[in-house]
């Protein structure tokens, strides 16, 4: 089974871009992937643009040789822009290939192993209000979440760290006393702090047991977690930037994380990210995928978490089923805090090219903040 066409579909939803593509094939069938770098999407469209006379005409089930192609084969190693493009290609030829076979994915990652996979919402945001936090963390739970989520404060487009560390402290506490100590609470400091405030705030939130404390540090340099980590107790949880298993060598062979923000629709789709996953187990770390995407990605994060042994929650900002529904009609199943296994082929969805139309690219920014001199800092 050769590829015969490969269509990316910039879209808007509502409140952001999503990106997908649909690989077709000659013996008439499709496959969906999505790729990630929110806010850049015109640029991996380009790079989807470089890679099609690359696979047309390709062998749908070589996706191991395809990956190879695409990573290496320009001469400079593919990262970022060029990894997300391969992991929407990648994702469409896993989804072919489950097609082609009659069953889904993770059938062949191994097979399920678990009934089901559990995720987390997102809660109120990145902001220093308490109230209305803890309403969200309330809300979501009598829902049937099981995790509460949310992110390090800033004061709109200002983020000083001392303040935002104090309010995040007083959420903590209020959250905690509100939802109890049966619910899990992850943070993300979503790479704002420096070494110095970030450990900081890691001991002295030590007493509210987190489930993790996520990217308290920026990525470009993993060595800095090996002062962090020996001199905090709380659980870390990086990976959401990196784009190959390269990236993640010292902060798996160290040990220097405990669970693995990986981005499935940015390291390179199935293909890679399987590898990376199968080291984590090695050293005990677990997977908490970073899933901030559309329903392709949700599909996609799903079949992987049913065939990893050493899985342990699932991102997923809101319910299937509220995002993009005429775009792709049939989205995984959401059950009490839960995403429930498919017996459908491929991902298990559909993707409806025409719906996709209606909804053209708008050229947006992500927020951008700044300390109070007006220096740049992390968003």
């Amino acid at each position: 089974m050769k590829i015969s066409s490969v269509e990316a579909y910039p879209v808007w939803g509502g409140h952001r871009n999503f990106l997908f593509v649909e690989i077709g094939t000659d013996e008439g069938l499709y496959g969906v992937g999505e790729a990630g770098l929110t806010g850049r999407e015109l640029a991996v469209l380009g790079a989807i643009q470089h890679f099609k006379p690359l696979i047309i005409g390709e062998d749908v089930f070589r996706t191991e040789h395809l990956w190879q192609k695409l990573f290496r084969c320009g001469f400079f190693p593919a990262q970022r822009v060029l990894s997300a493009a391969i992991s929407a290609i990648d994702i469409a030829l896993w989804d072919i290939k489950g097609k082609a076979l009659g069953v889904p994915i993770y059938e062949l990652l191994g097979g399920r192993v678990r009934d089901k996979v559990v995720c987390y919402p997102h809660n109120a945001g990145h902001n220093m209000d308490v109230q209305s936090l803890v309403d969200s963390c309330l809300e979501t739970t009598e829902e049937g979440w099981q995790f509460v989520r949310w992110g390090l404060p800033s004061q709109g487009d200002v983020l000083e760290p001392r303040p935002a560390i104090k309010r995040a402290l007083e959420q903590f506490a209020a959250v905690r006393d509100a939802v109890g100590e049966d619910i899990e609470i992850c943070f993300d400091v979503h790479t704002r702090l420096d070494l110095p405030d970030a450990l900081r705030f890691c001991q002295e939130v030590e007493v509210f047991k987190p489930y993790f404390i996520e990217d308290p540090l920026r990525s470009e340099n993993p060595d800095s977690f090996k002062t962090l980590r020996p001199r905090t107790t709380v659980p870390l949880a990086a990976g959401e930037q990196f784009s190959s298993k390269w990236e993640f060598r010292q902060l798996i062979e160290e040990e220097w994380i405990d669970y693995c923000r990986l981005d499935l629709c940015l390291v390179g789709g199935f293909t890679e990210a399987r590898k990376i996953v199968g080291w984590c187990e090695t050293h005990y770390i677990k997977l908490a995928l970073h899933n901030p995407l559309g329903p392709v990605s949700s599909a996609a994060c799903l079949q992987l978490n049913l065939a990893t042994p050493n899985f342990a929650v699932q991102e997923q900002p809101l319910k299937t089923d509220t995002v993009l529904r005429d775009v792709v009609p049939q989205q995984p199943v959401w059950q009490d805090g839960h995403l429930l296994p498919t017996q459908e082929p491929g991902l298990g969805i559909s993707f409806d090219r025409e719906a996709a139309k209606k909804y053209p690219f708008r050229q947006t920014e992500l927020p951008h903040l700044k300390r109070l001199d007006g220096s740049v800092t992390n968003w």
